[in-house]
């Protein structure tokens, strides 16, 4: 590189630790195990898994998105958002519990006998 007058300088994206970008991750990830141990310290290896969850699904503004978002390109649908919808699209179709398992029951009933006829016509 000295040939070509090149002098490599490290920034950012080579070498984080010079502008402390993994202090400041580091400090959101440790409040949130703060928060979430509590008292008990001992059982914070039962709580990381969630936290870094919690860590990687929340919204970054100097990135203006998820880290979740970052490395797989697409938005990250948590449990309860998908519930919600479930829910939702349940209540949407007017659907009481009891109707609806009825509907699938019958369904059942009428794979069974297709599967039943399938295997006596081979």
């Amino acid at each position: 590189m000295q040939k070509y007058g090149v002098t490599h300088r490290l920034a950012t994206p080579y070498h984080p630790q010079t502008s402390g970008q993994v202090e400041v991750s580091n400090r959101g990830l440790k409040r949130i195990l703060e928060r979430t141990v509590g008292e008990n310290r001992a059982s914070w290896s039962d709580k990381l898994d969630d936290a870094l969850w919690a860590f990687r699904t929340a919204y970054k503004t100097p990135i203006g998105c998820t880290p979740y978002k970052l490395v797989y390109e697409k938005a990250c649908h948590l449990p309860i958002e998908l519930e919600h919808k479930a829910y939702w699209a349940f209540k949407y179709a007017n659907f009481d519990l009891k109707t609806a398992g009825d509907h699938r029951k019958v369904q059942i009933n009428e794979l069974n006998e297709l599967r039943d006829q399938a295997y006596e016509n081979s």
